[in-house]
């Protein structure tokens, strides 16, 4: 009964992450027309370096946010004591404490000179930019505090509570600012004061709830102030900063030096362009969140077979999602544009960007599986190696690119980037942990679906050339996504077969329910 009880509860908790998870990124993504609208493109750039502040912020936190999560785990379930878990968490909140007052006061010292200097503020006014740099200084702080005791609060498996929060702060975050926008202004420094108002009260509500979740001291106790309990953590938690990093480090250079080179009214139509590209990584992300888990346990099982067949039908899977949705975002990219924000010549700015990015995220979809092999095995040496070597190519390659050819080259070398990653670097992980495998999963598994996909969005688009409504953009968008995942879906030999078998039953169930 026990055992039901847990299981259910687990799939609860899942579903509720990925609700949440989902309706926060759409919700994103279906507000910035409204943004567009009300503050234009220039002051939408400053959103999107605030993106991409938070995003290098994070290199910061060196695996300690994932660490106490799993810390938290460890210790409800008996591996660790009330007190040393307590102690835990406080050296790792004055760290956090620590850092983020240094990061906010760095950022807001430079304000003035990011301002003037390193963002191109022809359309804004130079105080607006910079009061909002000092917004965002402060609110990117507090939103990486954030993140420690969202840490806590997934190690307890709240999760359901958890989503619940992100839905709610979500929305006042993306929607919320609506009315801020129609009825008070529409200024950069209204947004991020508001912005910072609602990372505050972020923080706020994950900071007590992680209080009443943490156990409770006998009277008397002292929990006193050392960070020696993080000794025992180092390592683990710097495995999972150098891959945090090697993350952060390749898909946001390309951004920082663009935040440079660029004036804020085309930064801010890249931002767009990329927040659209991301579709690709958000229709699969939830698989691969339930993968890694499930290949972990039929290795600790030692059950060969089924580890292939998952690994195998997983890949099928992800390429019949992921690529339909890639190849249309290339191949009707500036339909898609359109379609979107209702701007023909923000569509027409970022049609170029979009098509790169996009096919680039439907590569590294893909190129992902060697690393979900590498963890279940519990070997993440070539990893390590492999990403080491990645970005020392990398990283002078996008720096150059993006200098050199503006938000053209930054596409090309991340599109360019990730086949090389695919092409060069999946045979030997292969190769060293699954010999005989790689030809056949890349035949049958990826490039077959990827032909019959690409094939079918080419022919649409050349069937769909021309001028076009808003309306009839969205009806082409649409109906290329449909037919395209149709094709996909019929190319992908196991998901096929499952589906026909599928249908079979449920015809002779809809047969011998049928009157007489």
């Amino acid at each position: 009964m026990h055992k039901t009880f847990k299981a259910r509860s687990l799939k609860f908790n899942i579903v509720a992450n990925y609700v949440a998870q989902f309706y926060v990124t759409i919700i994103g993504i279906v507000v910035v027309p409204l943004y567009l609208r009300y503050m234009g493109a220039a002051a939408y750039g400053l959103v999107g370096f605030f993106a991409m502040l938070q995003a290098w912020f994070n290199l910061l936190d060196l695996g300690l946010t994932p660490t106490l999560a799993r810390e938290t785990t460890r210790f409800h379930g008996g591996a660790t004591d009330a007190l040393s878990y307590r102690r835990l968490v406080r050296a790792l909140e004055a760290i956090f404490l620590a850092v983020a007052v240094v990061g906010a006061g760095v950022m807001l010292a430079a304000a003035g000179f990011i301002a003037r200097s390193w963002l191109k503020t022809r359309e804004l006014p130079l105080s607006q930019v910079e009061f909002a740099v000092q917004m965002m200084a402060l609110g990117v702080a507090l939103r990486w505090m954030a993140g420690l005791y969202r840490g806590a609060i997934s190690g307890s498996e709240r999760f359901v509570w958890l989503g619940g929060y992100n839905v709610a702060i979500g929305t006042l975050r993306f929607v919320g600012v609506l009315p801020v926008l129609i009825f008070v202004g529409h200024t950069p420094r209204i947004f991020f004061t508001y912005q910072l108002l609602i990372a505050l009260f972020e923080l706020g509500g994950l900071a007590a709830k992680t209080y009443e979740l943490l156990p409770h001291m006998p009277r008397g106790q002292r929990l006193g102030w050392s960070f020696a309990p993080i000794k025992p953590v180092l390592r683990f938690s710097l495995t999972i900063a150098f891959t945090s990093s090697v993350w952060v480090l390749t898909t946001q250079t390309d951004k920082l030096v663009l935040s440079k080179l660029l004036p804020l009214t085309e930064y801010g139509y890249f931002t767009l362009a990329v927040l659209a590209a991301s579709g690709v990584m958000v229709v699969t992300g939830p698989i691969a969140n339930v993968l890694i888990p499930r290949l972990t346990y039929l290795e600790a099982q030692k059950d060969h077979f089924g580890f292939t067949k998952l690994y195998r039908d997983a890949t099928q899977l992800v390429c019949m999602i992921a690529l339909p949705v890639a190849f249309t975002l290339a191949a009707l990219a500036e339909k898609v544009m359109w379609a979107w924000t209702g701007d023909a010549v923000v569509a027409k700015m970022t049609a170029p960007i979009l098509q790169l990015y996009a096919l680039g995220n439907g590569v590294l979809t893909i190129a992902a599986f060697p690393y979900y092999l590498q963890y279940a095995k519990g070997d993440l040496r070539l990893h390590l190696i492999g990403s080491a070597v990645f970005l020392v190519l990398l990283i002078p390659l996008l720096v150059w690119a993006t200098w050199k050819f503006g938000v053209i080259g930054a596409g090309c070398a991340w599109f360019g980037s990730n086949m090389i990653y695919f092409v060069g670097y999946i045979p030997l992980v292969h190769r060293r942990f699954e010999p005989g495998l790689h030809w056949q999963w890349l035949k049958n598994d990826v490039l077959q679906i990827a032909f019959v996909a690409g094939a079918f969005s080419y022919f649409i688009h050349a069937l769909s050339r021309g001028p076009c409504s808003r309306i009839q953009a969205v009806v082409i968008v649409s109906v290329s996504v449909f037919f395209v995942l149709l094709a996909a879906m019929l190319a992908a030999g196991r998901i096929r077969s499952r589906i026909l078998n599928a249908m079979i039953v449920l015809w002779r169930i809809l047969i011998f329910a049928a009157p007489n």
